[in-house]
């Protein structure tokens, strides 16, 4: 790349490279101080941070006098000769030779001492820029690519259903609803049964992109607005979906584990932790096989009750890795899963208590962040369903098309983006997972 567009990362790649060579350098003032004749400059660029030394006398008089105008987050292009030096973060620093100011900023509002949660969400815009957030954002970005990367290498065809929708999929109770000229529209929960048509057309596709739930949460693992991938397959059934899904969640962990380092290093993540983690297979227990663990743990609940945080947290200690949960009762999951009369995967029927539905748990507190199971595939048990879901048939009958034309086993998932990044940062809430959080309350900026 031309030294115009010279980033820091590429500097430290290639610091043999560069190393005694004079490069210009734009990016932002993250913090200085100095020392009589000697100042310090910590420079970023978005790509990474580089310690500037200017000494007195072997960089510009106006650049050496300039220094203490300098104020944080101010804009500047920074000339000097790069030199190796093993002790520094990135393995080099900038002597500086000159400082060209862009703009100097205004006194910023986010300094070192400690802001609460309120005022830094209320300037969510400069907080990114801040370590912690710059990391976390790094991760989520690197966990984007590894998801493209593990379908397009399996032969899924990407398949982007409408944010647009006239029907619901994850319930009536949770939807954003908004003026569709003389109709009413709804923002989509899921992708999942757009993907079921793609499925049905591709074989096996996945869907990538925002969903949304008009859930008044206040946990943090809830947010309003996320991102999800949703895969489908055809001729697939629920021990399909668990071995996709386990194969999916190593495949990321592995590219983070790879790829993301210096960002898990920032952020204090245990990467020994997720290094257990894609060792071996997760364990896979059904639904009843869970109660009994939390009775164990003194958590019990009733049959047919779902799990709530301190349930998916005990399950996830007990095993200290992502745990599959399969076989649900019926009752507590949507119209569209296929049912079952025994939690062994036996005696298919349409009137069978649980749902061959897995979700796949994280550990050390993240919960759910696998959510799917096989589909319903005959037309005539899903008209009953949505009868008995208050769903009017008019509204599916395209859904209900997949069924009379050539309709096969089929299954898929749901991964929520922002829990899974929660999960392998290690970050405490998903409001540090995505750049702008929609929550009950955040709306703004």
């Amino acid at each position: 790349m031309e030294n115009n567009r010279l980033t820091i990362a590429q500097v430290a790649k290639a610091v043999d490279q560069y190393d005694g060579k004079e490069v210009t350098l734009k990016g932002w003032v993250f913090n200085k101080r100095s020392s009589g004749k000697i100042k310090f400059l910590v420079l970023r660029d978005g790509s990474a941070h580089i310690q500037g030394v200017l000494v007195k006398g072997e960089c510009e008089d106006e650049t050496f006098e300039g220094f203490d105008r300098l104020t944080q987050e101010s804009s500047i292009k920074v000339t000097g000769k790069i030199r190796k030096e093993p002790k520094a973060r990135l393995g080099c620093e900038i002597t500086v030779m000159r400082i060209e100011a862009v703009q100097i900023a205004q006194e910023y509002p986010i300094t070192p001492k400690e802001h609460g949660v309120e005022f830094l969400m209320e300037n969510r815009h400069l907080w990114i820029r801040s370590n912690r957030q710059w990391a976390a954002l790094r991760v989520r970005s690197e966990i984007m690519w590894a998801i493209q990367a593990f379908f397009r290498e399996r032969g899924f065809i990407r398949f982007d259903p409408p944010i647009l929708s006239a029907t619901s999929c994850e319930g009536t109770s949770t939807l954003f609803t908004t003026p569709y000229f003389d109709e009413k529209a709804y923002l989509t929960q899921s992708g999942q049964l757009y993907g079921e048509a793609g499925a049905f057309a591709f074989g096996n596709i996945y869907t990538f992109g925002p969903t949304f739930r008009a859930e008044k949460s206040k946990t943090r693992k809830h947010l309003t607005e996320f991102w999800m991938v949703e895969p489908e397959m055809a001729f697939a059934e629920l021990p399909d979906v668990m071995d996709l899904g386990e194969a999916f969640v190593t495949y990321i962990i592995k590219h983070c584990l790879a790829n993301c380092q210096k960002e898990l290093k920032i952020l204090e993540r245990d990467t020994s932790e997720l290094e257990k983690i894609v060792a071996g297979p997760f364990p896979r227990i059904s639904y009843d096989e869970a109660l009994v663990i939390l009775k164990k743990r003194g958590l019990e609940i009733p049959w047919g009750e779902d799990f709530g945080a301190p349930h998916e947290t005990a399950l996830g200690e007990e095993f200290g890795k992502p745990v599959f949960i399969h076989h649900f009762p019926a009752q507590i999951k949507a119209f569209y899963f296929k049912h079952a009369d025994d939690p062994n995967g036996g005696g298919i029927d349409k009137d069978g208590k649980y749902a061959l539905g897995a979700d796949l748990i994280a550990p050390f507190g993240y919960g759910e962040i696998i959510g799917g199971g096989q589909r319903e595939d005959k037309v005539e048990i899903l008209e009953r369903r949505l009868a008995e879901h208050g769903l009017k048939k008019a509204d599916y009958n395209w859904y209900l098309d997949l069924r009379r034309f050539g309709s096969t086993p089929h299954a898929g998932f749901g991964l929520g983006v922002e829990r899974t990044v929660a999960w392998v940062t290690g970050v405490e809430h998903v409001r540090e997972t995505i750049p702008f959080p929609r929550m009950i309350n955040t709306i703004k900026p």
